[in-house]
């Protein structure tokens, strides 16, 4: 079955190891991704704290940001030694911080040199790498900036395409307003696997909800979710009946927190404060009675010195609050 089906997208300062373990938890079949980490930081910075994961977040990815090749292919290297089973190139990011380190976004002005960074780490590792990339940036042609850097990582052994269906502008827009602003151009993506069709393309941007992934799914091999699936995790309790036609590994949200408590545990007696953990639970029970009192509980609570899973428990004795109230009131 396409192992691309539905990623969960890599978030900066969102998908640490802490959530996806959580997300691994909703979802079975889901591809996690990482942050994105830099060549240089992995090749000269603390790897385990940069790059080690939990093995029960398999299948998961690293996502790399780099322009040297020789660089970023013995960074990949190292992530592959990790345990990763896959190495993408990041070529989509558009922050300052990217630009000034002249990677990410940028690199759609340089087909040929992100083609060089990809046959550098084909040679040197034996998992799949892809790439994740925009349409384009400023005032390139979309069409002619996809359709070329496409053209070159695919000569180059790409073994999969990732298009965030907008183009970046770095000049006059933030990160985030480059995840908002620019219009969606799904229809391109679409034309671009007309024209790879053995190529494993997967599009991103603007999927907010399950029944948009399978629209998708009708053009594309895969599709990758970002802040949808982060804001609301409980969506990804969806992803294995909806999408793969399997079951979902828990019954709801409750069993599945239920489930995260002991790594929390575990990760507390090792000095990793709650607040950690707990910031990726803000989004579970979403829209139900009585979510904006838990989400309250721990966002106030998890942070205090010497916090522990009991405060998770009062914050879902909110929950349960609001449950009794309308089964009064019924």
């Amino acid at each position: 079955m396409n192992e691309y089906r539905f990623c969960v997208a890599p978030m900066m300062e969102w998908t640490d190891r802490h959530c996806r373990v959580f997300h691994r938890l909703l979802s079975r079949r889901a591809r996690l991704y990482t942050e994105m980490v830099t060549a240089n930081a992995i090749l000269h910075g603390a790897r385990q704290r940069l790059i080690g994961f939990d093995m029960r977040e398999q299948p998961v990815a690293i996502q790399l940001g780099g322009s040297e090749p020789a660089a970023v292919a013995e960074a990949a290297k190292l992530a592959e030694d990790f345990g990763y089973v896959e190495i993408n190139l990041n070529v989509g990011c558009p922050s300052e911080r990217v630009k000034s380190g002249a990677f990410g976004a940028c690199l759609m002005r340089e087909p040929d040199l992100v083609a060089d960074c990809v046959a550098a780490i084909k040679r040197g590792v034996r998992v799949p790498v892809t790439v994740k990339c925009r349409l384009g940036v400023d005032d390139q042609d979309p069409r002619d900036a996809l359709f070329t850097l496409a053209e070159k990582v695919i000569a180059a052994g790409a073994d999969a395409l990732i298009v965030h269906a907008r183009m970046a502008w770095l000049k006059g827009l933030s990160p985030k307003e480059n995840r908002e602003i620019p219009p969606l151009d799904y229809a391109l993506v679409h034309a671009l696997k007309r024209e790879h069709p053995v190529l494993p393309i997967i599009i991103n941007g603007g999927i907010a909800s399950l029944d948009d992934a399978r629209a998708q799914l009708a053009f594309i091999d895969g599709v990758m979710m970002g802040r949808a699936a982060y804001q609301n995790p409980e969506v990804l309790l969806g992803v294995d009946p909806v999408l793969f036609g399997e079951s979902a590994p828990f019954a709801g949200a409750r069993a599945a927190l239920d489930a995260y408590l002991p790594y929390i545990r575990v990760q507390l007696d090792q000095g990793v404060p709650l607040s950690a953990m707990a910031r990726h639970l803000l989004g579970l029970f979403a829209g139900r009675p009585g979510a904006r009192a838990y989400r309250r509980v721990l966002a106030m609570e998890a942070v205090k010195p010497g916090a522990n899973v009991e405060m998770i428990g009062r914050a879902l004795a909110e929950i349960d609050r609001a449950s009794e109230r309308l089964a009064l009131a019924a």
